[in-house]
């Protein structure tokens, strides 16, 4: 398969990447600005489409896992500033629209072509004990966008799922995440191989479990 995994300069997109190489994928990693990966801002539109014009085989599985979480530590009370959303949610929701907008000739090239978005539990109504504002709501934007894609996206053959990592123990999740990056990235990559257009639209967790809208 060629595999596309954006963000794949570190966390989970890097051993995603690394996995799916040892495998004997042909991987496409994408960063703003690390050696070795190809270069995407996803932030930016110009950059989309010089990344989609140096693709030039059928992509068969788009990972949209490029996301920022500037608000981890910010207050109510004075915090927020209207900068950090637009940051957020350039990067966590239109920057998802952006790339698959991007790429979907060479999905559809694909036999059988499928996206995965890494989303997050905290984007589940289910999961809403307050704070991290900016994050929560990016991240069911970008929930609520899987599933308009894939209704879009199923008479073309491709499939669509968003899928919760787990609190890895990341950068971002910090050293009191509940699993390492390796136990992610497996799950996540037998969730990926289990998408089909028969579960095209699911939430599911890097476990195997259907989660909460």
């Amino acid at each position: 398969m060629h595999i596309v995994i954006t963000g794949a300069n570190r966390g989970i997109g890097a051993k995603l990447a690394a996995d799916y190489t040892a495998a004997g994928h042909t991987v496409t990693g994408t960063a703003r600005n690390t050696p070795g990966l190809a270069t995407l801002d996803v932030t930016n539109k110009a950059s989309h489409e010089a990344f989609a014009a140096s693709i030039t085989t059928p992509v068969d599985l788009l990972v949209c896992n490029a996301g920022v979480y500037p608000d981890k530590h910010e207050q109510l009370e004075g915090g927020y500033p209207p900068e950090m959303w637009a940051e957020a949610y350039a990067t966590n929701v239109t920057g998802v629209f952006l790339t698959v907008q991007a790429l979907l000739p060479r999905l559809e090239q694909a036999k059988t072509p499928k996206i995965a978005i890494i989303s997050s539990q905290m984007a589940s109504h289910t999961r809403a004990p307050g704070g991290s504002y900016i994050y929560r709501s990016s991240k069911a934007a970008v929930l609520n966008l899987s599933r308009n894609f894939a209704a879009d996206f199923a008479p073309k053959g491709i499939a669509v799922g968003a899928y919760h990592p787990g609190w890895v123990r990341t950068d971002m999740g910090g050293a009191e995440g509940d699993i390492e990056v390796d136990q992610s990235a497996a799950g996540l990559m037998a969730e990926f191989d289990a998408l089909s257009l028969a579960t095209t639209g699911c939430f599911r967790t890097w476990d195997g479990r259907d989660h909460a809208y």
